[in-house]
């Protein structure tokens, strides 16, 4: 993949760019159309190119539960299930986790390993590793795959997320991008790996985020928990 600055704008900070994906062209900035279980509701895919959609962002959290990988992989990824010939973004599993464990977060366990959590389907206790979401995305054979992060939540149960508590996710997040990239490198996984910034509502937590996963020199960033 690679990205191409087009144009920026000498009186703000907007600008125009190209991302060259192996699948196609992706023109920014872009609205991805959402995909939760893989197709985008209530349009099919020839609809979604008249639109002029160069991109899908699908969920890995949901299409991991349902329909499951064994009926992704014998249909030979995420793109020939739905039938899609162009980009697709897949999210990690992290903020669903997060957002599907409750306002008090206790339907879900975080440890340095990863997170455990109760599926929303049928109560099927499941355990998420950032090894596990790396292999689920190369088996969804995603453009872009995003590392495997904790969304760290503005408040829980009411009470506001102190930096301390917001430092120790993100580091917690840094530690998880540095393990999605030693097993997406070990699982060969042809495509593109995104870091996630994350840092709370503190920004020398986000500017430090940011630092350490430059440090990685991934092909992209996403800006997490906003």
């Amino acid at each position: 993949m690679s990205f191409e600055l087009l144009k920026k704008d000498s009186e703000s900070r907007a600008r125009l760019g190209r991302l060259t994906t192996t699948r196609g062209v992706i023109d920014t900035p872009v609205f991805m159309s959402v995909g939760t279980q893989g197709s985008v509701k209530a349009l099919d895919p020839r609809e979604l190119t008249e639109m002029g959609t160069q991109i899908i962002l699908g969920n890995t959290y949901h299409l991991y539960i349902r329909p499951g990988l064994d009926i992704i992989d014998q249909a030979g990824g995420l793109h020939r299930f739905i039938n899609w010939p162009l980009p697709i973004l897949t999210d990690s599993g992290g903020f669903q986790v997060w957002s599907l464990s409750g306002a008090d977060g206790k339907a879900r366990q975080i440890s340095e390993e990863g997170v455990r959590f109760a599926s929303p389907v049928n109560g099927d206790k499941l355990f998420l590793t950032p090894e596990v979401s790396m292999q689920i995305q190369t088996v969804l054979n995603s453009d872009i795959v995003m590392q495997f992060d904790e969304c760290t939540p503005y408040q829980t149960a009411g009470r506001l997320t102190t930096e301390a508590e917001a430092r120790r996710s993100m580091e917690l997040s840094l530690r998880w991008a540095k393990r999605s990239k030693d097993e997406f490198a070990r699982l060969d996984n042809p495509n593109a790996l995104f870091g996630i910034v994350q840092g709370g509502m503190f920004e020398p937590l986000r500017e430090e985020s940011a630092a350490a996963l430059a440090d990685l020199d991934l092909p992209g960033y996403a800006i997490g928990g906003v």
